[in-house]
Order: structure tokens, then C-alpha cells, then sequence
């Protein structure tokens, strides 16, 4: 079993903050693999399903961002996990907006949930980071996180969204490469050539066999001089 969690703050007033992204991805996930209405558990909301033949817990934390850890130590203890099944899904402020990737263990980079869930499980936990983009000065970003995901925004938060629930069973499996490809393939989809020129072709005239043509041999004047000089009398 996985632990599945999603960061974020309960409620409406922040329901499209950029800082949920990861109640976002957890929520796709679970309406796209038909999991149970949420139920409030845990200091949090929960539902069980499975991911092919994974079984798994999504997890929303709803005690707020900077105490997410008494919400994921308390599902730990009632689902018995170690900290190398749970998986937290977290927006990510040195990443660019729409770029995912996947980290074992390491510190929380000054990430209020994640040193949250630092105090209670120690750093061995798995983490994807869901990139939003940083606002440029350390002073703007409270408000930038707890700011809604602009308009513009929403072509590649869904290609994100989208990817993150395509690939959840190869991340409850831990099999993190299929995972990742599973999120490039809608993140950053491979495209066709567009080209439809031929190869240039020779200006020169061709033979049948599409060689270029010789020039034709100059004629040879076979009199002889006597015969010239005959001529040049007439």
C-alpha cells in the first residue's frame, strides 16, 4: 500500500491557489480511477482505491500547510506505513511552471508542509515536485503562492494534472521512470515533422537512368591541308 498525499489549505478561499496544486493532482487522481467520495479522517480527507493492482490512500492534509505532518503521522500509524511508502505531491518554486520531477529523500528547500512532514517522518519519503514558477523576490512569495493559477495558466496545469493521474499507477508501483514518461507524454507531447519539401533537385538535364547527361563531342575537320587550302580558293 501508498500513501498518497496532496499539499494544500482546506477550503474554497483556497481552493485554486497555486500552493494546492498538489490537493489538485491527488483529486484528478481520484476521480479519474473512480476511488469513493472523500471522507474526513486522519485531520484530513481520504479515499481508498486501487491503481491496477496497488492498493492506495490519497491524502488531503487539512490542517493547514505548516502543520501537514500531524495529518500524514496519523495516517501512517492507522495504515501502519513506514515513511518509504508515503509519496507527497507539493508545488515547487525552483521549478518552472509545468515541469515535474520526482525526489527520494533530501531536506524541504524551506517548504512549510514538507519540513512539517520532516518533523514527524525524518526525510525519507518519496516527493514530486510540481513546478510553479517562482515570482523573483523572496518577499513576493507568500503572496504568490496563496495566490490563484492565472488564466493563462490553465492549458498546462491540466497537460500537468492530467499526466500526474495517467502515470499514478507506475508511481504506486514505484516504477519512476514510467511514471515520468507518463506525465512528459502530455507535457511535453513528441510532434510530427511538419516538413514536406523533397530533395532538391539538379537543374542539370538527366538520362533515362537519371544520370546527368553528357555533353555532346565537338565535330573533327578530317581534310587534309591541301584540301583546305583548296577550299579557301573557290
Amino acid at each position: 500500500m501508498k500513501l498518497i498525499v496532496g499539499l494544500g489549505n482546506p477550503g474554497a478561499k483556497y481552493a485554486r491557489n497555486r500552493h494546492n496544486i498538489g490537493f489538485m493532482a491527488v483529486e484528478q487522481m481520484a476521480a479519474d480511477y473512480g476511488f469513493p467520495a472523500w471522507k474526513g479522517k486522519h485531520q484530513g480527507s481520504v479515499t481508498e482505491g486501487r491503481f491496477g493492482s496497488t492498493r492506495a490512500v490519497l491524502l488531503r492534509p487539512e490542517t493547514f500547510m505548516n502543520k501537514s505532518g500531524d495529518s500524514v503521522a496519523a495516517a501512517m500509524r492507522f495504515y501502519k506505513l513506514e515513511p518509504e511508502d508515503v509519496i507527497v505531491l507539493h508545488d515547487e518554486l525552483d521549478l518552472a511552471p509545468g515541469k515535474v520531477k520526482f525526489k527520494m529523500g533530501g531536506g524541504h528547500a524551506g517548504h512549510n508542509g514538507l519540513r512539517s512532514i520532516h518533523s514527524h517522518l525524518g526525510p525519507d519519503y518519496a516527493r514530486v515536485r510540481l513546478g510553479i514558477g517562482h515570482p523573483g523576490h523572496k518577499d513576493r512569495v507568500p503572496g504568490y503562492v496563496l495566490h490563484d493559477f492565472a488564466k493563462a495558466d490553465a492549458e498546462w496545469l491540466d497537460d500537468v494534472l492530467r499526466g500526474l493521474s495517467d502515470g499514478a499507477p507506475y508511481l504506486a508501483e514505484g516504477d519512476t521512470a514510467k511514471f515520468m514518461n507518463a506525465v512528459s507524454l502530455r507535457t511535453a507531447p513528441s510532434r510530427p515533422s511538419t516538413g514536406t519539401k523533397g530533395p532538391a533537385k539538379s537543374k542539370l538535364p538527366t538520362t533515362p537512368d537519371h544520370r546527368p547527361a553528357e555533353p555532346a563531342p565537338k565535330a573533327t575537320d578530317e581534310r587534309s591541308a591541301l584540301q583546305k587550302l583548296m577550299e579557301r580558293f573557290k
